[in-house]
């Protein structure tokens, strides 16, 4: 779906840059598929702050989505939506005998079409299959990391792996992120990327929007006093030293990952550096 440009008529809309929401339904979210969805705040069972950032923001409905794909046979996409807990769209699927489930839509589907799920289901877009079914160089997207545990992997907006190849029980994949790993051939995947690929494209045009969204303001660490970070202080405007996190783990070349991690085997490559 293109992204849309507003006509600065306020300081908010000089720069904003939104979905236009073109391919969407407008539908109503269906009652049965959707539960109440408490915030924190940012704080534990005691009050205190243990997140910080977080705070305020519209009030939401968690749409329950169906990440396992398990029910097995045909189903129409009887509606597009949009999901204010997720990055990218959903589709609401009736099933023959009348049930309903939301999944993550896939990009390219549109209302009317027929998805289906399990053994021997043509490799077709928003379809889902094991991975020992799908043909390699095929772009998935919903991946379990488990069998049976639902999906795990490239789920968020114009995501997508790719399936490099197939080695004894292990299939071979390239993650978003650049890294390559293996996964079991008997988890499942949904053929094709997700759905609002034009999603980082947007620009929020203005600070409240953020707070719509729950996210409360971020101060810079070079902008405290040393008392309340380690890269505060300083004449004049410091840069602050080696970049640091507020309780101190080194934020750019330290490795945080645990060597002891039992995926760590399954991993064949890292993910791409960025240049410094």
């Amino acid at each position: 779906m293109p992204v849309k440009k507003y006509k600065p008529v306020t300081p908010g809309t000089r720069f904003r840059q939104g979905n236009d929401f073109s391919g969407l339904s407008g539908d109503k979210p269906e009652k049965s598929l959707i539960k109440k969805l408490n915030k924190s705040g940012g704080r534990n069972h005691d009050g205190k702050m243990t997140n910080r950032h977080i705070g305020g923001g519209h009030k939401r409905r968690y749409r329950v989505i169906d990440f396992k794909r398990d029910k097995e046979g045909s189903a129409e996409v009887t509606s597009l939506q949009y999901d204010p807990n997720r990055s990218a769209f959903i589709a609401l699927l009736q099933f023959d005998d009348g049930e309903k489930r939301y999944i993550i839509a896939p990009d390219n589907v549109a209302v009317g079409d027929k998805l289906k799920s399990g053994r021997g289901v043509n490799p077709d877009n928003g379809n889902c299959l094991f991975l020992d079914e799908i043909p390699l160089g095929s772009n998935i997207h919903a991946i379990e990391m488990s069998p049976g545990k639902g999906a795990a992997i490239a789920r968020s907006a114009g995501t997508y792996c790719t399936l490099m190849g197939k080695e004894g029980k292990y299939a071979i994949l390239k993650m978003p992120s650049g890294e390559t790993r293996k996964i079991l051939l008997s988890c499942k995947a949904v053929m094709g990327t997700t759905s609002n690929s034009d999603h980082q494209l947007q620009v929020s045009g203005k600070a409240g929007r953020s707070r719509w969204l729950g996210r409360r303001p971020r101060v810079r660490g070079v902008a405290m006093n040393p008392v309340d970070h380690p890269m505060g202080g300083g004449e004049g405007r410091a840069s602050g030293g080696h970049p640091r996190s507020r309780t101190g783990v080194m934020a750019k070349g330290q490795k945080t990952r645990n060597n002891k991690k039992y995926s760590t085997k399954l991993i064949i490559s890292r993910r791409k550096k960025r240049n410094k």
